[in-house]
């Protein structure tokens, strides 16, 4: 499985998408701040936001897509997946 997720460093705060084969491991990297980079330096480590595809091919197309979308289709996108905005970290974990 493959993974394109959202972080967000708060409500309605900074976005980041991304892709990964190990969502667990992927979202953990960025929460401890171990990859440097934009979302080290921003603070962005609350997961908004996930979908799950069976390829690599499909999961890279739809990150690609979704970084494209205007920041409203963003906010509409994890509004409709998880309207409270909770952190879906540990809903990983269950």
């Amino acid at each position: 499985m493959y993974y394109v997720y959202i972080l967000a460093s708060a409500r309605n705060g900074t976005f980041y998408v991304g892709v990964t084969n190990d969502i667990l491991r992927r979202i953990h990297e960025h929460r401890e701040g171990l990859i440097p980079g934009f979302t080290k330096k921003y603070g962005i480590k609350m997961l908004a936001y996930y979908e799950i595809h069976d390829s690599i091919e499909a999961a890279i197309l739809r990150e690609k897509s979704i970084k494209r979308w205007t920041r409203q289709k963003k906010m509409h996108a994890i509004e409709a997946m998880n309207p409270d905005w909770h952190d879906l970290y540990a809903s990983l974990h269950a």
